[in-house]
């Protein structure tokens, strides 16, 4: 495979200076500790210390909650319009300044350029479409009342107060302000907490929201360490969005469930695509590398299992071998390299891991298989195995790297037996010439999307539709309507036209029984619902 570099000192971006940052670090809400105390990520192209923000404690969460509860319900009576035009002057300014964020994103993160910019794709369309469609979404649904043409019902939505949304540093834009866009139109206030591995990039996205004029307190951001901060969001929101693993998604449901709260929750992935004996192996081989290899592997989405019929499994693995040393692995500020470094020395030690331990069980290296120094301090060869069996740590555990499997099939019965090993259930895949009986096998996977012809991207970039996981892949749903619907409460409103129901005066609680009763008869007749 090829590989770039660049120097391997002094990878920040040279516009980025003492003023920017300043006029980024404002936002975190850090009233009550006065920002006393700091953390600094480390930069993954250099291991180098990005730039210290300010600290956040739990009583600055609390004071956070307390102002957005407070701007919520002005910000809600609003016209949706109004938060509409809020948000599409965000969308604009987003599309003119994107190249500071895709540079602030690869520093912090580490990932190519391309990957850096569909966040920007992602956030963009998010934007525009609940701005358009939110009104849809939330309108008032008439509905049928207790006695028809007496009563009038509808169904309303009403905002939550205050969400809270945890983001993860793997798309530190889409999923930082991804869930943000919605949840403010839907008219509640925002508390997102910052990933302290990229605060920079959600900071400069809400210094953005500003300028697009989102009020002041609407949206709070706070930036601290993780466990502490993100149990102070829990306990003082009305909401909780959270991305990340599963392991901590089950914290957090508990934490959420001892609140008597609300949680959405998108986990952990271990994605499979299941290649047909039809398949066309070249575009199979593409989308399997495109997939597993997307943001250096480090997408809750990203293939990780490739399961293949017998008949055309050494030709297929011929195939994604060539196109798995065809990546450029690189670390430069520019759409020259498809694969990128990994985020810190704490993903490069488990994916090394990973694969150490398959190795050393028996499975064999088709190409790639470790670190990549000479590119960067975090970079991984991106690898093809086979020959994993369920002792090893890379079968059902997510790897979150650049690290692929190949299995054998003999039938798509056994390929869909396979694919559903595990207790994950978030994304998969088919490839086939077939799309009718394709359709028919990825109505048997237990995973949220299923992608036919597509590794991963078609599903995650619908956004009306809803993307979320099945199993321990999570609760809930982003995108489509469900996407802003979390955000707030379903509230029946009932009219009646002639008072309280029940016996009129003078009439009798028989009478009044025996009247109901042929009201069910009739309507029964009738095959009214």
């Amino acid at each position: 495979m090829t590989t770039k570099t660049t120097e391997v000192q002094g990878v920040r971006p040279g516009w980025i200076d003492d003023v920017r940052l300043a006029s980024w670090t404002r936002w975190v809400a850090c009233v009550v500790s006065g920002g006393d105390g700091t953390l600094t990520a480390t930069a993954p192209y250099d291991a180098q210390p990005t730039l210290p923000v300010p600290s956040v404690t739990p009583a600055d969460v609390a004071e956070a909650a307390a102002t957005a509860r407070a701007a919520q319900p002005d910000w809600a009576t609003l016209a949706f319009s109004d938060r509409a035009e809020v948000m599409l002057r965000f969308h604009d300014l987003l599309v003119e300044r994107q190249d500071e964020v895709i540079d602030l994103i690869q520093w912090e993160m580490g990932k190519a350029r391309f990957h850096a910019w569909q966040e920007v794709l992602q956030v963009g369309t998010i934007a525009r479409h609940y701005a358009r469609r939110g009104p849809t979404y939330l309108a008032d649904k008439r509905v049928r009342g207790a006695i028809p043409g007496v009563t009038s019902v509808k169904e309303v939505r009403v905002p939550k107060q205050v969400v809270g949304i945890i983001s993860p540093w793997n798309y530190p834009l889409y999923l930082g302000v991804g869930d943000v866009v919605p949840a403010l139109l839907a008219g509640a206030a925002v508390i997102s907490k910052a990933d302290p591995q990229t605060p920079l990039t959600l900071l400069w996205a809400r210094a953005l929201m500003a300028e697009a004029g989102l009020p002041e307190h609407v949206w709070q951001v706070v930036t601290g360490p993780g466990a502490a901060t993100g149990e102070a969001v829990i306990d003082n929101v009305d909401y909780i969005a959270f991305t990340g693993s599963t392991p901590t998604g089950r914290i957090v449901a508990q934490r959420a469930a001892g609140r008597l709260i609300g949680a959405s929750l998108e986990l952990g992935g271990k994605n499979p695509l299941i290649v047909r004996r039809d398949a066309d192996l070249g575009q199979a081989a593409r989308g399997t590398a495109m997939a597993a290899f997307a943001n250096t592997g480090q997408m809750c989405v990203h293939i990780e299992r490739v399961v293949v019929h017998e008949d055309v499994y050494d030709a297929f693995r011929q195939a994604l071998v060539a196109e798995t040393e065809g990546q450029v692995v690189g670390q430069v500020f520019d759409y020259s390299a498809d694969v990128g470094s990994l985020a810190s020395q704490a993903q490069l030690d488990k994916v090394t891991a990973h694969v150490t331990d398959a190795v050393s069980k028996g499975a064999t290296v088709l190409t790639g298989g470790e670190p990549l120094p000479e590119v960067g301090p975090y970079a991984f060869a991106p690898t093809v195995l086979e020959g994993v069996t369920d002792e090893m740590d890379l079968c059902l555990g997510e790897t979150f790297g650049p690290v692929v499997a190949l299995y054998r099939a003999d039938s798509d019965e056994e390929a869909v037996r396979i694919a559903n090993q595990g207790e994950a259930g978030l994304s998969a895949s088919v490839f086939s010439k077939n799309v009718r009986e394709a359709d028919m096998i990825a109505r048997r996977i237990r995973a949220g999307a299923v992608n036919i012809n597509d590794g991963a991207a078609l599903a995650a970039g619908s956004i009306e539709a809803g993307m979320g996981g099945m199993g321990s892949s999570g609760l809930g749903r982003r995108h489509g309507a469900d996407g802003i619907r979390r955000f707030t409460d379903a509230q029946t409103l009932a009219a009646s036209r002639m008072g309280p129901i029940g016996p009129f005066t003078g009439q009798t609680v028989e009478k009044f029984v025996q009247l109901g009763n042929g009201q069910l008869k009739a309507l029964r007749k009738l095959g009214a619902r």
